[in-house]
């Protein structure tokens, strides 16, 4: 098994790891206290001019073109910078590549290349709903046809980069007579359409640089050929998409766990007790062991899941088996290098409590730990 880098992939990680340490990262401590917008936006549409928000978009739609194993490479170096940079560009990523992969060429055509050249700063993907997260065919969100347009009504919770998205994806149901899952279809909806309504923005516990808010469809009317895909199939695009969306949300957890392990070696090196540097601690060293060894199953977790999908193999047993170690590893990491810088981690003046409250979500968000387990039981056990 081939296990380096090609150069393209090597270029790309090396300029997000450039772009993350020059611009990024000194933005992550002022974003976490609520300021610096201007700053995070500038730096959105840099990721943008440097082919970040299109990685595996075609190059005729202004995308990089460079496949899913760069896409994880570049995630994780952004997310040891900045996870709320680091997931406005997962999320981003992830909405263009649904349109790519079902939107009508019209649909590529117009929205492809204002994601891809930063002329929309994010894009959002709106599914989740207050009684609708793990189990999103229980959405009540609807659109109904109206001649050639569909009126959308609705809200969706918790969706990404909402104030600031130029578009969303939007799943409602088309079909409430349906079975479960089977009437939903997938609309594209423009950030400026009347109707659209953006809610407040959630009070988060991390990643508070990346906003979060409520998104309200109040007779929503949009054309009706800003449907994509089949009317009534988009809770399979859906499940398709967020398979991908993993493998984003797996390379970001990486990355903030390298950031931590990065901190708690440096101050191991250096904070002496007992007349040693902790470092010498057999205790010590046995506990960064054990998450070094973690942090690197967890990025061939992700490199293996990011090379089924770039070569069109199935994919989606290996993105949970990635997400779910991945995120879960960045739990015991951040809290490890928390406890070995001791009471300094628990302050502010270092970036480890920081760590730990960005690190926290990624076991949540783009499908629970628990979620990915039944999936990969059930794709295992349909081996059998």
């Amino acid at each position: 098994m081939q296990f380096l880098l090609n150069e393209e992939q090597i270029l790309i990680q090396d300029t997000a790891r450039r772009l993350a340490g020059d611009r990024i990262a000194p933005l992550a401590e002022h974003l976490d206290r609520g300021e610096g917008r201007d700053e995070f936006l500038a730096n959105l549409k840099l990721l943008a001019e440097n082919g970040f928000m299109a990685l595996n978009v075609g190059a005729g739609y202004g995308g990089t073109e460079a496949g899913t194993v760069a896409f994880a490479l570049a995630i994780e170096e952004v997310g040891r910078a900045c996870a709320s940079t680091g997931v406005t560009m997962s999320v981003t990523n992830m909405v263009a590549e649904v349109i790519q992969a079902v939107g009508s060429e019209e649909q590529r055509a117009a929205y492809l290349p204002k994601i891809a050249d930063g002329t929309y700063p994010a894009a959002a993907f709106c599914l989740t709903e207050s009684g609708a997260g793990s189990d999103p065919s229980s959405m009540r969100t609807k659109a109904v046809r109206d001649g050639n347009h569909y009126v959308l009504n609705g809200s969706k919770l918790y969706i990404t980069s909402a104030e600031y998205a130029g578009i969303f994806v939007v799943w409602a149901v088309t079909d409430p007579d349906a079975p479960r899952g089977k009437g939903i279809s997938c609309f594209l909806v423009e950030g400026d359409t009347p109707g659209l309504v953006i809610g407040k923005a959630e009070k988060k516990m991390g990643q508070t640089g990346s906003v979060t808010n409520e998104v309200h469809f109040q007779d929503c009317r949009i054309p009706a050929t800003q449907m994509m895909g089949e009317a009534n199939d988009g809770f399979r695009i859906a499940v398709g998409e967020l398979a991908g969306g993993r493998i984003g949300i797996a390379a970001l957890a990486l990355g903030i766990s390298r950031a931590a392990m990065e901190a708690a070696k440096a101050y191991v090196k250096e904070r002496k007790q007992f007349g040693k540097a902790i470092a010498d601690m057999q205790g010590i060293q046995w506990m960064i062991a054990d998450r070094e060894t973690e942090l690197e199953a967890a990025r061939l977790l992700i490199l293996q899941a990011a090379h089924l999908k770039e070569s069109g193999k199935p994919f989606a047993r290996e993105a949970s088996m990635a997400k779910l170690f991945s995120s879960e590893a960045a739990q015991r990491a951040t809290y490890t290098a928390l406890q070995l810088h001791g009471g300094a981690g628990y302050i502010r003046e270092y970036p480890l409590e920081r760590y730990a409250r960005d690190a926290r979500i990624t076991t949540i968000y783009e499908g629970t730990s628990e979620i990915q387990r039944l999936i990969i039981a059930r794709e295992v056990l349909k081996e059998i």
